[in-house]
């Protein structure tokens, strides 16, 4: 279902119009799924069955109000008769992964501000809950519903079409586009709140758009980095938890889990875009996780290299993210005391309020630097501002183990 999902509103909004009105009418039809389908059994044509009824819905929705009859019944005449039928074996009439592309390009729109494009695109294309996209923008959850609620409101009044844009277009919105794509995997690789550390259904998702987008965009060398920062990072998974779903650190995962196929796809993919341009961010990140990923054993991580990456990405990019990967890569070269005055100057940084992170990485070179009590305050404060359960009892437990 999240998979159609994207691929149905597209659909509805290709033929109606109406994204708001749209929206609804595809949540109404994935509702009533879930309800049916666990009793009734999956129809044959999942996505056939999910625009019938998401189209019933938006027509009911349309006929309620007189000033869009004309419309309706506009559109409904354009409809072909066979829009809601199965195409024959080995045919696939409807666009459906264009439509999810297009949707994409839409919510990114030149006309929407960076937030707003953001968060709508992971409401519409990633199917993230209004609190999981605050989360990830370390924002109130009222103050994203309204960025959400906006932009819905300027894709209307726009009038833009719906459609795959230009060549000039798709230069112009790229970088929104996959920004949102790697927030949309992040939130699948850790989730940020829930009983699960990971999304595999999400990270998959985020990782299928970015095929698609590098299928139109094959020249792109940041595109291709993206793609290969996902599968460098997402082949970790199967090691990132044990049985019980607790969280396994990447200095205690079994590496003989990690999925050589998709490493091995990942470094092609840097190897080649490498050669093309000057280094972008997402390129400098995979070239980080190819470090870790062709190490055989922990300790045989060349961290080094790793700072010294790290050392061109905060140039290119100086987020708190970037730095905080920055100072762990600081202390394994150059000892945890010199990486603790690093975060000492993002204490200040209003993005990484209230947020674990900063915490678990400051607890984390405090029992580096052997300073126990204060190595397990801050585990605690951190396991106090997760809503991630397994990142809580794992931040619980170090400091647990500091204690005992």
């Amino acid at each position: 279902m999240r998979r159609l999902a994207p691929q149905v509103l597209g659909a509805l909004v290709r033929r109606y119009g109406h994204f708001d009105a749209a929206e609804d009418a595809v949540q109404e039809a994935l509702l009533a799924a879930a309800r049916q389908w666990p009793g009734e059994g999956r129809p044959r044509n999942p996505r056939g069955w999910l625009i019938r009824v998401a189209s019933r819905r938006l027509v009911d929705q349309l006929r309620a109000d007189d000033a869009r009859r004309r419309r309706e019944e506009t559109a409904a005449a354009l409809t072909p008769r066979d829009a809601f039928t199965a195409p024959p074996p080995g045919e696939d009439r409807a666009p459906a992964e264009e439509d999810t592309l297009a949707l994409l390009f839409l919510c990114c729109g030149a006309e929407l501000s960076t937030e707003a494009r953001t968060a709508l695109t992971l409401r519409a294309v990633g199917g993230l809950t209004t609190a999981e996209i605050a989360r990830a923008h370390l924002v109130p959850e009222a103050t994203t519903a309204q960025r959400i609620s906006r932009a819905k409101r300027q894709i209307k009044a726009s009038g833009a079409p719906f459609g795959l844009p230009d060549a000039q277009e798709h230069a112009d919105r790229l970088a929104d586009v996959l920004h949102v794509l790697y927030l949309i995997f992040n939130e699948g690789y850790t989730a940020t709140s829930g009983r699960d550390l990971q999304r595999p259904d999400l990270a998959a998702e985020a990782i299928r758009l970015t095929r698609s987008v590098h299928r139109l965009l094959p020249a792109d060398a940041e595109v291709a980095g993206l793609l290969a920062l996902m599968l460098l990072t997402d082949a970790r998974r199967a090691a990132r938890t044990t049985p019980d779903g607790s969280l396994v650190p990447l200095a205690e995962q079994d590496r003989t889990r990690w999925d050589r196929a998709a490493v091995t796809e990942g470094v092609a993919l840097l190897t080649d875009a490498l050669t093309r341009a000057r280094p972008g961010p997402y390129q400098l990140s995979a070239a980080i996780a190819a470090v870790h990923d062709e190490a055989a054993r922990d300790e045989d991580t060349d961290w080094p290299q790793i700072l010294a990456l790290y050392e061109v990405l905060i140039r290119v990019v100086p987020g708190p993210a970037e730095q905080l990967g920055h100072a762990v890569a600081v202390a394994m070269v150059h000892g945890p005391r010199r990486a603790l005055a690093l975060l000492s100057a993002l204490d200040g940084d209003g993005r990484l309020a209230g947020h674990h992170r900063l915490e678990a990485v400051r607890a984390h070179l405090l029992e580096r630097a052997g300073d126990l009590p204060e190595a397990r305050a801050a585990y605690a404060r951190a396991a106090g501002l997760t809503l991630s359960i397994p990142e809580r009892r794992y931040l619980q437990a170090r400091a647990a183990r500091i204690g005992e």
